[in-house]
């Protein structure tokens, strides 16, 4: 009974190392109404301000996220902007601005050029073919307003 056991616990053990792969993946085509929606979601003006709406709470909150991301930014008229327009459109999005800054630390370090190794680009890490999946091709990832949307 024992044998059978290890042997039994042996086997599950080789088939749990085995390598999985993903099936082969494919992009499908969005509704009109998505596209639309999207475009209309990206053509926004500028960001002035947070969504905060006490300037008390935005003052502290911007001081204290500012200090924090001195070393990685150190451009303070730059580091103001980012957490600006993040608080912004985290906002906008129904996302917890704090979330948004712990996804960007993870997959960019607050590079605003970065790329990874499957072509992923700015602070969040957009895939290219978002860009022509919403319709326009000359939306850049690398600008920070286009790449937090």
């Amino acid at each position: 009974m024992k044998k059978t056991t290890h042997i039994g616990l042996l086997v599950a053990t080789l088939l749990l190392a085995l390598p999985t792969h993903a099936g082969n993946q494919r992009e499908e085509a969005m509704s009109a109404n998505v596209r639309s929606s999207l475009q209309r979601g990206l053509a926004d003006t500028a960001v002035t301000r947070t969504a905060f709406r006490q300037a008390a709470d935005e003052a502290a909150w911007l001081k204290d996220m500012s200090s924090r991301l001195a070393k990685r930014m150190p451009d303070e008229a730059e580091r103001l902007e980012f957490l600006t327009t993040l608080h912004w459109e985290a906002s906008r999005a129904g996302v917890d601005p704090q979330l948004m800054l712990g996804l960007i630390q993870v997959e960019s370090g607050f590079r605003k050029y970065a790329v990874s190794p499957v072509g992923a680009r700015g602070y969040t890490q957009v895939m290219p073919f978002w860009v022509k999946a919403i319709g326009n091709p000359d939306h850049n990832l690398f600008q920070l307003r286009t790449n937090l949307r």
